[in-house]
């Protein structure tokens, strides 16, 4: 017994000698936020004062020595995040993750990404100010690099740190604009619809109408001198980094503000990670100052503000992508036919490393569209060569220069022209200045092509007639200045017109828009507390007017108490999407059950590449007003043609009958807060011993698809609602009371878990709330924290 008690006193001292070794460890990784630390290459002593929330107020006597600081500040709190991004691009996901991630990188590493910054790298003007402040912001991320702490997430996963280079920044530019594209989720989807079900099912579905839709609207005036898509969706699942998606902003006049001045306001969505796609910083120099957001390896701020403008951004949502099907020579597989005879393929050969295995290798074929897609993704099982053509490696990369231009505008003339440098991808560039200027441009590479194309589906790359015939100026691209309403907003919804017609694209549906517009169009006295409200809200403008229309289709003889119940309560719903709601429950519910029904049996595969995409939500309306429609017989029934009642009321009853079986029979319990929930994914938080860990949350939340404060989760199968994407940043500049503009950030500053800014603006972000985005020198310099870099000898 002495001895086990001996070896039970042994054990609990090692467990404690372990335990206070990890912890004297932990405190090694820490990020330092006050003290001095030594800097090379910078010219004069730097100041950076960290508020409550850790924002770096950076404070130096030139941009050189700020952006070096900014390299290394960004760098303490955000490495792992840096590491991560620039992976993606490269194809380097595998040597950290292993062979499930082979599949990822060999796609993304096949897109041309790496090649064109290549070339465009070769090209740079070494001598501009958009390359010096890069350098220096690179420069200041290797120090910390080589002296800073390494982050526990390098030594968890067994990898070395290598120096940054501004090729990383260029691959980061090029996975961003690659995920805003929408058309590698939609084209091949509706190609084989149009192939495999004919022109009957296509025509109901291509949406090549605009009714029912809210367009934005083009002014200007003078400026004031004051399968492709299973596959991509079965990638996007492995990447520990989230997509872009969406956004909302708008710009007040002076007339729309009750203390006539412009107000901007600005929520960009994004697909929630840990950390936080933004980091935010502020800089001040004798000749400089922006408070801005920045995404992992940018030096310049995409969104920001100081106290004579604020600038932000939506997607546009254009069509940059067009697939192409090849056809090679028939006497020559590594030949493909043209308008001009036949062409070689160029062929280029890829490696990638693998953690703990040997090097995947494999050869990319390369026609005048672009790469084969085929050889980059297994799922493929179309043996016609299909080519992706983007616009973003076709054209001439300015990208650095856009994000300097924009960040160092000293007029609205100066910021178009930097808007008008943007080939890819397609952003909505939002703008408002201290002088009551407001303005919208619709930046991107616009093109034409003949008559009667559907640039929505796989293009004929043989014939020639499917080629682009023309690049448009930017000043044909949509834009308002100072137009006459007041106002300008974009939510991703389409523009009015361009070159006299409407321009193909993804753009989203009609719902944030239509409430945007409802909110601004009569009201003239906002305050920021108003918009703060508005960015916040969570009422849809569009499902009362989608349940009326279903009601029409339920067949209500014999309907179940449960189900009289459950109509009445839809029925009266104003489309708030609060927590203890019991409608949003059942609406959503009701709709996957009538998708379901409505298309899964022709589409087969196809069915969970529509079901959540933008282009259902828009076709959905169209389908349930339709009384007659191919799509609502289901084929795989015999003797029976099924019609819109036939499928709405069996949907239906399918629905009630689920909630039943999930949440009870009370109906009055089926809440929406029992289904939605949302949690914030660190890329380790797929480990389950450790997601309690990195990952943030999970939390109860309000808000729901395509509400302002958009929500967006999947349908699917389960009744259950994970959110996964919304406001990546909340923003609102006043220029009436430029320095208690507010933002928040989902989870917080720092990607460091051993932070306090880990999670700390977390439960506000939820809630709705606000932190001061601080622009007065006196309050700034009232930190508790503050780290001063000081000149290396």
């Amino acid at each position: 017994m002495k001895i086990f008690k001996k070896f039970l006193k042994v054990v609990a001292v090692f467990i404690v000698l372990i335990f206070v070794g990890f912890w004297l460890f932990s405190r090694t990784l820490y990020p330092t936020y006050n003290g001095e630390l030594e800097l090379a290459n910078i010219s004069d002593e730097v100041t950076v004062y960290y508020d409550e929330v850790g924002v770096p107020h950076i404070n130096a006597q030139n941009q050189k020595d700020a952006y070096t600081a900014l390299g290394y500040v960004h760098a303490q709190d955000r490495l792992w995040q840096m590491e991560l991004i620039r992976r993606i691009a490269a194809g380097r996901l595998a040597e950290i993750f292993g062979k499930e991630l082979i599949k990822t990188d060999k796609f993304f590493s096949g897109l041309g990404i790496e090649e064109a910054s290549a070339k465009t790298i070769k090209n740079l003007d070494k001598n501009s100010e958009a390359y010096k402040l890069t350098m220096a912001y690179l420069d200041g991320i290797n120090q910390f690099m080589e002296n800073g702490p390494t982050p526990i997430e390098f030594y968890l996963v067994g990898v070395d740190k290598e120096k940054y280079t501004i090729k990383d920044v260029y691959n980061v530019f090029g996975y961003m604009a690659f995920s805003f594209a929408a058309a590698y989720k939609t084209d091949p989807m509706l190609t084989e619809v149009k192939e495999k079900l004919g022109a009957a099912y296509f025509n109901e579905i291509s949406l090549s109408n605009v009714k029912n839709t809210v367009l934005i609207h083009n002014e200007k005036n003078p400026i004031l001198t004051a399968s492709v898509a299973a596959a991509m969706q079965e990638l996007n699942k492995n990447l520990p980094l989230s997509p872009f998606i969406g956004s909302n902003s708008w710009v007040l006049g002076p007339e729309k503000t009750k203390y006539g001045r412009v107000i901007f306001a600005n929520d960009p969505h994004i697909g929630y990670s840990q950390p936080s796609v933004w980091y935010q910083s502020h800089i001040k120099t004798p000749d400089y100052e922006m408070y801005g957001f920045n995404l992992a390896l940018s030096p310049f701020s995409l969104i920001g503000h100081n106290r004579e403008y604020a600038y932000g951004m939506t997607m546009f949502e254009n069509d940059d992508v067009d697939f192409y099907f090849e056809k090679n020579n028939p006497d020559n597989p590594n030949e493909y036919l043209t308008d001009n005879g036949c062409k070689t393929y160029d062929v280029i050969e890829k490696r990638i490393k693998v953690k703990d295995q040997k090097d995947a290798v494999y050869q990319i074929k390369v026609s005048q569209h672009g790469p084969i897609v085929n050889d980059l993704m297994e799922q493929i099982d179309d043996k016609r060569p299909i080519a992706m053509q983007w616009i973003y490696t076709k054209l001439n990369n300015e990208l650095l220069e856009v994000g300097y231009d924009i960040s160092h505008s000293n007029s609205l003339a100066e910021f178009k022209k930097g808007a008008a440098r943007l080939h890819a991808p397609g952003l909505n560039m939002m703008y408002g200045d201290a002088k009551n200027n407001i303005a919208w441009f619709a930046s991107g590479k616009l093109y034409k092509y003949r008559e009667g194309i559907n640039t929505k589906t796989v293009l004929d790359g043989a014939s020639g007639k499917d080629e682009i015939l023309e690049y448009y100026d930017f000043e044909e691209n949509p834009q308002a200045i100072n137009p006459s309403w007041n106002y300008v907003y974009s939510a991703n919804n389409e523009p009015d017109s361009i070159k006299g017609g409407l321009y193909p694209g993804y753009y989203l549906p009609e719902d944030r828009a239509k409430r945007i517009v409802s909110l601004l169009k009569d009201k003239n006295d906002f305050t920021k507390e108003d918009v703060a409200k508005m960015l916040y809200d969570v009422t849809s403008a569009t499902v009362a007017s989608n349940i009326t229309t279903l009601a029409t289709g339920i067949d209500k003889e014999n309907l179940s108490p449960s189900e009289k119940l459950s109509l009445d309560y839809l029925k009266k719903w104003n489309g708030f999407y609060g927590k203890k709601e019991i409608a949003p429950t059942i609406y959503n519910r009701f709709i996957y059950e009538v998708l379901v029904a409505t298309y899964q049996d022709e589409m087969g595969k196809s069915f969970k590449q529509f079901i959540n995409t933008p282009y259902q939500d828009k076709a959905f309306v169209e389908q349930i007003a339709r009384e007659e429609s191919v799509w609502w017989d289901n084929i795989k029934t015999v003797n029976k043609k099924e019609t819109r009642t036939d499928i709405i009321t069996s949907s239906y009853k399918k629905a009630i009958a689920f909630l039943g079986n999930q949440l009870g029979e009370n109906v009055q319990d089926w809440t929406w807060d029992r289904v939605i929930s949302v949690e914030y994914p660190h890329a380790l938080g797929k480990v389950a011993a450790l997601r309690s860990y990195f990952n943030v949350g999970p939390f109860k939340t309000r808000g729901g698809n395509e509400v302002i404060n958009n929500q967006i989760f999947n349908l699917d199968s389960t009744g259950v609602y994970k959110i996964t994407a919304g406001p990546s940043t909340r923003r609102i500049v006043d220029f009436s009371d430029v320095e208690n503009s507010l933002g928040i950030l989902p989870t917080g500053q720092s990607g460091n878990v051993f932070s306090d800014h880990y999670k700390d603006q977390a439960q506000k972000y939820v809630d709705g709330e606000f932190v001061k985005m601080k622009l007065n020198q006196k309050e700034i310099e009232a930190s508790e924290n503050v780290l001063i870099f000081k000149v290396k000898k």
